[in-house]
């Protein structure tokens, strides 16, 4: 009587990506977990600049690893597998499921990080359960943006729950399987405690649209294009992908992809299973001889990503190729929040070229992954939970589902990271709070985001930087005048001297009112070096910068 069914999310739940979402049974305290999804999120100049990929605070993970029987993942988005390489170590190295696709794709993530691929094992959908300590585990095909998408039904000694990860209901996905509401009715019918469910659409009011709804659409703007025609999206949603290359070899075009990723994506569908077809391409340097009027690229790079083909396009050649006047380039995809102002750029760069940019403006060229409010209501009504609890989205999402199901009367609760939640009686409990951050990939050391690492570099980016070097001689006098080096600053300020110089000035008469006990002590010197650099550069620039101070005593 003493057991209880936990949910934690440590990622993913107040945000949009790096998901990561915690379910334990047991003893309060000794729970048995597992996991499912281990996903990052990416960077930006502001907030994160410098910074390579995003991961979720494991740290209450780490220290509870003992207690974790396996992770499982639910598709390969990066916001739900990417981070499976680089934290694996950190987790206890526990088992790892995932359907073909899935599971292809986190073996090569594993291996690119040093880690043992075959610790990923494939499983087979429902009715196969996998055992993990007090869960059987099961993958429930779910249509989404990307193959081999599963919801998960978790078994537990308080009852079966039921995720369904990131999902949309489209009976005609083109690539993958089709939503089938009888599996999923089929999944409830034993009855279900708690559904975790993706909140990302909540706020849109209309039915979800199909991929298959986008072809006619795009073979005629394909068709009626002049110049050369190029397409970018999501390189994960190989269902696109098949659909752009057919309309490009409809309207008779040769057919190029260009980027890692999409190739990556392709052959881990052809290789699965996934696809078993798709239109004859051309090689990047084929595609340089063929006439502009009968080429179509498809290229990643849709979120504006910096070194992506699209932005290398925009910028001039990528692989031989150069856009001009009168192509078209098209989005056909949606701006994920967060990601407008590069793609805003890309969009601009390709105007100045005199490119005709087609984005997602219309909704006639992209249809979204996730389900919109009236899908979600029908998620509702065919499993029939005791209590929805959203997940996957923005605090304003997570807030308007939960008021969205209590409105249709099922038991709600947000959950936002580090909020555990016990889910086994008739209504969802707070039961504690952990404390989440977020770590940082830089380069290839993971900092935490209360470090100060990236503080201070956004301070730095802010402020701009001085480095003040002086030398003591071995009778503790200056061996000449301090010197200064600036960083991120004007050359010169109110005064129009050279900065440096001024700062330099005020230094010198600093160290010559300075007394023996000052000059002998290193903590006394540098705040007031410190002082003159920041109270000099506020007066000549009205900034203050950060200030390094170097003392080099001799002997």
């Amino acid at each position: 009587m003493n057991d209880r069914l936990i949910y934690l999310p440590l990622g993913g739940a107040g945000e949009v990506g790096m998901n990561a979402y915690v379910f334990g049974y047991g003893p309060k305290g000794k729970e048995r977990l597992i996991l499912v999804d281990i996903g990052v999120t990416f960077p930006d100049m502001d907030s994160s600049p410098g910074v390579d990929l995003i991961f979720p605070d494991i740290s209450w993970l780490e220290a509870n690893r003992d207690r974790l029987e396996a992770v499982f993942i639910t598709h390969a988005h990066e916001d739900h597998v990417g981070a499976l390489g680089h934290l694996y170590t950190r987790l206890g190295q526990p088992p790892v499921y995932a359907r073909a696709f899935t599971g292809h794709l986190a073996r090569l993530k594993m291996e690119e990080q040093g880690q043992d691929p075959a610790r990923v094992s494939i499983a087979e959908p429902m009715p196969e359960m996998v055992e993990a300590g007090p869960f059987r585990v099961g993958f429930l095909p779910i249509s989404h943006s990307i193959p081999e998408s599963a919801g998960m039904v978790i078994d537990t000694p308080a009852g079966r729950v039921m995720h369904t990860a990131d999902f949309k209901i489209d009976v005609t996905p083109v690539v993958g399987e089709a939503f089938d509401p009888a599996a999923w009715e089929a999944a409830a019918a034993p009855g279900v405690q708690a559904l975790l469910c993706d909140s990302t659409n909540v706020f849109v009011e209309r039915p979800g649209r199909s991929e298959a709804s986008l072809a006619s659409n795009l073979e005629s703007l394909v068709a009626g294009a002049g110049g050369m025609v190029v397409a970018t999206t999501f390189a994960s949603n190989v269902a696109r992908l098949k659909t752009l290359a057919e309309a490009g070899v409809r309207a008779g075009r040769s057919v190029c992809l260009m980027g890692r990723a999409m190739r990556r994506m392709l052959e881990a569908a052809l290789e699965t299973g996934v696809l078993e077809d798709f239109p004859p391409t051309v090689s990047p340097e084929d595609a340089a001889g063929v006439p502009r009027e009968n080429l179509m690229l498809i290229v990643t790079g849709s979120q504006g990503e910096r070194r992506a083909a699209s932005a290398q396009l925009a910028r001039g050649k990528y692989q031989g190729i150069e856009l001009k006047a009168g192509d078209t380039f098209l989005f056909s995809s949606k701006t994920i929040p967060g990601n407008e102002r590069g793609v805003l750029r890309i969009i601009n760069q390709l105007s100045e070229i005199g490119v005709d940019v087609i984005d997602d403006a219309t909704d006639r060229y992209h249809v979204s992954g996730h389900a919109n409010r009236p899908d979600l209501e029908r998620m509702h009504d065919i499993v029939k939970p005791k209590m929805v609890i959203p997940m996957h989205g923005e605090h304003r999402m997570l807030r308007e589902h939960m008021k969205l199901a209590k409105s249709r009367g099922y038991a709600s609760a947000i959950a936002p990271n580090g909020t555990m939640l016990d889910l086994t009686g008739d209504a969802p409990q707070v039961a504690e709070h952990v404390e989440t951050s977020r770590i940082y990939l830089d380069g290839t050391a993971q900092i935490g985001a209360l470090d100060g690492v990236v503080r201070d570099r956004i301070r730095m980016a802010l402020n701009g930087h001085a480095l003040v070097t002086l030398i003591i001689d071995e009778d503790g006098d200056p061996l000449g005048e301090p010197w200064c080096e600036l960083s991120g600053l004007p050359e010169s300020g109110r005064s129009r001297a050279d900065l440096a110089e001024v700062i330099e000035g005020d230094l010198a008469q600093f160290m010559g009112r300075a007394g023996k006990k000052v000059l002998g002590d290193d903590d006394k010197l540098e705040d007031g070096l410190r002082r003159i650099v920041r109270n000099t550069a506020f007066n000549e620039i009205g900034k203050k910068p950060e200030v390094t101070v170097v003392i080099s005593r001799l002997g």
